[in-house]
């Protein structure tokens, strides 16, 4: 009898040895679809059985900022997280070069670049000591400009506004085109628009509703169409060697679903114009888009600032741009 328990007991102890919750940082609101697509990923994960467990943490609820992913990833400060490499341009300046939002603006285009986008992003996250396990696609977005208290959709009048962006090489194209614009992240964004702070907010309508912009802002009108580089999931080199390989088979099959299911783009039109429909049912007036030249200023603007960050980041971020304007065929 006593040999059958200590059995038990050894038992028991090596089960609960063996299982682990990995914690998974996604910094983006539950109320975003891609956070509805990566819960999918993590329910896959669990559904294989192998012992280890992930449990997704949604809008940052960590408390691990964004742009620091690259201090707390390799350290195991999380075990899994969720990556975006243009929030990374402090420390990796190179990173946030790959792809300039604003630089391709075709779906074909974007499906040339993807694969070596991919792969820069690989390589580049293992030399900051990141596995990169997954890639979630992000859609071809339509980014318009929310104004709080007149309508604007010419350059000449964003001029004589302040506006919110969220990165520099945003900064640097308006301002090259005599428009005021500042970054403001995403969740003090609802607050500068409210208080005055930014008269108003580049952001793409179909997200929109997730930051809430429809209560703060009156106005909306398309500028320009936005190819952006996909959302990586990271877990520390260290983390991922020591991890079994039931486990890691399990997160590369559900990464698969995962891209899969997000590296879709033929209703990403469709939903926008939903998206815009459901915000004039909330109050929005939809203008005009603004002027063709307008939005071809703005392309060109960008895609300048592209070579010149490039140069300026230094490094591998002249060779990366390189790679993805040939498989883009430019």
């Amino acid at each position: 009898m006593k040999h059958h328990l200590l059995a038990l007991v050894i038992g028991l102890t090596a089960t609960t040895a063996q299982a682990e919750e990995w914690r998974f940082n996604n910094f983006l609101p539950e109320t975003r679809p891609e956070s509805a697509e990566l819960s999918q990923f993590v329910d896959e994960v669990n559904a294989a059985g192998t012992g280890t467990t992930l449990k997704i943490y949604s809008g940052g609820s960590l408390g691990l900022p964004n742009t620091d992913v690259l201090r707390f990833v390799p350290k195991g400060a999380v075990e899994m997280s969720l990556m975006w490499a243009n929030y990374l341009g402090r420390d990796a300046p190179e990173l946030s070069s790959v792809v300039v939002q604003g630089t391709i603006a075709s779906v074909d285009e974007f499906k040339q670049a993807l694969p070596i986008v991919q792969q820069i992003y690989s390589e580049a996250y293992a030399d900051w000591g990141i596995t990169s396990v997954g890639f979630a696609a992000i859609p071809m977005l339509s980014v318009s400009v929310f104004c709080r208290d007149e309508p604007v959709n010419t350059m000449d009048q964003l001029k004589t506004k302040k506006l919110r962006v969220w990165a520099r090489d945003q900064v640097e194209a308006f301002t090259r085109l005599g428009v005021a614009a500042q970054i403001i992240p995403q969740e003090e964004m609802y607050v500068a628009m409210k208080t005055g702070v930014v008269d108003c907010a580049l952001y793409p309508a179909l997200y929109a509703h997730t930051v809430s912009l429809q209560e703060v802002s009156k106005y909306a009108s398309f500028l320009y169409p936005m190819a952006s580089g996909p959302y990586v999931i990271g877990v520390s080199n260290d983390k991922w060697d020591a991890a079994d390989d039931p486990f890691k088979t399990a997160v590369a099959t559900a990464a698969d679903g995962l891209w899969e299911r997000t590296n879709q783009y033929e209703d990403d039109l469709e939903r926008e114009l939903a998206a815009r429909d459901t915000l004039v049912e909330q109050g929005i007036v939809w203008g005009e888009d603004f002027p063709e030249a307008d939005r071809d200023a703005f392309v060109g603007a960008v895609t300048g600032i592209w070579a010149e960050l490039a140069e300026e980041a230094g490094g591998k971020a002249p060779e990366y741009r390189q790679r993805v304007l040939e498989a883009l065929g430019r």
